[in-house]
């Protein structure tokens, strides 16, 4: 049974207040805050923590990720997002594509280290990423490497959740043939 989706204007007030910019942004609300609202304070608590980790870690970073994670896991739902996102922040499309691709060799520094690190975390399933996170920490420092680890695991939840209720991507790839660039 598919879960009900929850449409932003019956959130509760708060979390509907929290939500608009990005809806006003995108110009829809996400499925997957329609389905999450089921459970408004940690849903909060979630859009806040991926807030804060998005002002503590550098975006080309933070996008290495999120690209990293959604790719490994199958996770549509984010992948586009996050390929609109990384295009739209000015990374080279090539980038985007050899992050979804895989391609982490064709790579370098931190941006490099930290898809490694992302794919480890996956591949790891829960177990020790300590070397890929050790080389990033030494190219970013322990800050932002401990923001890195943080937002593998929120991409990791993430895709456990939009793949648990099917959830698709909304749009269309950018990556796609005859897509609309950003």
């Amino acid at each position: 049974m598919r879960t009900p989706r929850i449409p932003f204007e019956q959130l509760p007030a708060d979390l509907r207040e929290q939500l608009r910019p990005r809806v006003e942004r995108l110009g829809y609300l996400g499925e997957f805050f329609q389905v999450a609202a089921h459970q408004p304070r940690a849903l909060s608590a979630f859009a806040a923590f991926t807030e804060a980790l998005k002002e503590a870690v550098p975006a080309p970073l933070t996008e290495a990720i999120a690209l990293t994670v959604a790719a490994r896991t199958g996770n549509a739902y984010e992948r586009v997002q996050h390929e609109r996102l990384a295009l739209a922040l000015g990374i080279e499309e090539a980038t985007v594509r050899a992050l979804v691709a895989g391609e982490l060799d064709r790579l370098e520094g931190a941006p490099r280290a930290a898809a490694e690190l992302a794919a480890e975390v996956v591949d790891a399933r829960g177990g020790s990423c300590e070397a890929s996170y050790r080389r990033l920490q030494d190219l970013v420092g322990a800050e932002v490497a401990v923001g890195c680890l943080m937002i593998a695991g929120r991409y990791l939840a993430h895709a456990t959740m939009s793949n648990t209720w099917g959830l698709e991507a909304p749009v269309e790839s950018p990556l796609e043939e005859g897509a609309a660039n950003v």
